[in-house]
């Protein structure tokens, strides 16, 4: 089936749509609930506000994306990196600095790191 340039509001139940494509489409304020997304690839894509609960994130990779303001609460770690750096060490090494478990931002610890030449602040 193919859909061009048409508003429609779709309520789709038990459906296989495995190997669509979607090309310039506004979803905004979809939901989307018990969803088999494995093997997705977003690219250009706008999902700010975006609220993901009880999900399957493993070995997904976020490349070139803003994460301003993004907070991850309760979640398992286990290998997760930033820029090649293990998470579960930042963590642990920030929680050893400060005496015990404070939530931090990406905001805040990218003030405390030094800039690099690749993000030199001018």
């Amino acid at each position: 089936m193919k859909l061009d340039g048409v508003r429609h509001r779709l309520d789709v139940t038990k459906s296989i749509l495995s190997g669509s494509v979607f090309n310039d489409v506004n979803l905004s304020g979809s939901s989307f609930t018990n969803i088999n997304m494995s093997g997705w690839i977003l690219e250009d894509v706008n999902v700010s506000g975006l609220r993901v609960h009880n999900a399957n994130l493993a070995g997904a990779r976020i490349d070139n994306a803003s994460l301003i303001g993004v907070a991850v609460t309760n979640c398992r770690l286990d290998g997760m990196t930033i820029n090649g750096v293990a998470v579960a060490d930042l963590l642990q090494a920030y929680e050893a600095r400060n005496g015990k478990a404070k939530t931090i931002t990406a905001a805040r610890a990218a003030k405390r790191r030094p800039a690099t030449a690749e993000h030199k602040t001018t």
